[in-house]
């Protein structure tokens, strides 16, 4: 196992080196030139020569790759063009709130999606199996951004009950601990600002959790399906083991292969997917950020962001696989089999 967990680590250089090269060339080839945005429509050639050669523009495009893959071989991801800013700086001031709302986003997708396709599964062809699907097939087809904007006309608009935009009321905005204002409200012991950052959480939370929901819901069902055939379920049944047992602790635990599988992908789509919905609830995330910095051609941010969302999606892939030996002793991770 540990020689398989050191093999997947090494292999993140490859991956992430390949992704550098491709989000490089495309901002260079596909993106305006930034000098002009950044020093206004009134600026002189010579200060958009001046200003591109202090940036390192005016450098071979190979001699520009290696600048920033050996600075970001050392943490250093370069300064953003606009805020001046390093881009470290920038995205870990903005992650931890992307983060947190993924976090939730996944933990109600999967508690809902693994409950409702396992009862669909159960209940098949049953009212319960139906109406199951029917949310699944809604989850798949509204758009992110159209489901949010219901949710806070309804909630917000109508009842009243859920903030619709931002991420805690500025007056309780607790202490810069983690830069999660969940963890950061409780070290606090500010129960206020806890309550607070839950609320504000609701509406974006389940508008991104939608669409992850309805695939684990199919997921879950189509897997228990295939599960609840097999010789070892019948043999516990006829043994006389109560339904609960059965469909909780032999059904449900073989039938989490694939589950996890897809909650694992999930979890890096939303990390690198929330910019629908951190824009429809100006939630001060890194995808409504990164967007702005596509839109500004600031390369070092878009750069940075790409990377970090890379990395997070391979790390979780390889938390996925390490999760595999502990569902299913049979799996197992030798030199052969890599």
């Amino acid at each position: 196992m540990l020689k398989y967990i050191i093999k997947r680590i090494l292999m993140l250089i490859p991956v992430l080196i390949g992704v550098s090269i491709i989000v490089f060339l495309i901002m260079r080839v596909f993106s305006p030139d930034p000098a002009p945005i950044v020093l206004g429509q009134h600026a002189t050639q010579i200060s958009v020569e001046a200003w591109r050669q202090a940036n390192g523009l005016n450098d071979p495009i190979f001699l520009q790759y290696f600048h920033f893959i050996s600075g970001a071989l050392t943490g250093d991801l370069g300064t953003s063009f606009y805020t001046k800013m390093p881009v470290i700086k920038e995205i870990f001031s903005r992650f931890p709130a992307t983060i947190e709302l993924a976090m939730v986003s996944i933990i109600l997708a999967s508690l809902f999606g693994i409950l409702i396709g396992v009862v669909s599964a159960v209940k098949k062809n049953s009212i319960f199996d139906n109406a199951g699907m029917l949310l699944a097939l809604v989850g798949v087809s509204m758009p992110i951004f159209w489901l949010g904007i219901l949710l806070i006309i309804f909630f917000s608009g109508t009842l009243h009950w859920l903030p619709s935009s931002g991420r805690i009321n500025p007056l309780l905005q607790p202490g810069h601990v983690t830069g999660f204002y969940l963890v950061d409200s409780l070290i606090a012991g500010d129960m206020d600002a806890f309550i607070d950052a839950l609320r504000h959480l609701v509406l974006p939370a389940c508008a991104l959790a939608m669409y992850s929901m309805a695939i684990i819901t199919r997921m879950t069902r189509s897997s228990m399906l295939e599960t609840l055939q097999q010789d070892y379920i019948r043999t516990a049944r006829a043994k006389g083991i109560s339904e609960g047992k059965v469909i909780g602790k032999h059904a449900l635990r073989n039938g989490l292969i694939p589950i996890v599988t897809v909650i694992g992908l999930q979890l890096g789509s939303l990390l690198g997917g929330a910019v629908l919905t951190e824009t429809v609830f100006s939630w001060p995330g890194i995808g409504a950020y990164t967007v702005a910095c596509i839109l500004k051609s600031d390369f070092p941010v878009v750069q940075g962001v790409v990377l970090l969302i890379a990395f997070v999606f391979v790390l979780v892939n390889l938390i996925v696989d390490v999760i595999y030996a502990f569902l299913d002793p049979r799996i197992k991770y030798s030199k052969k089999e890599g």
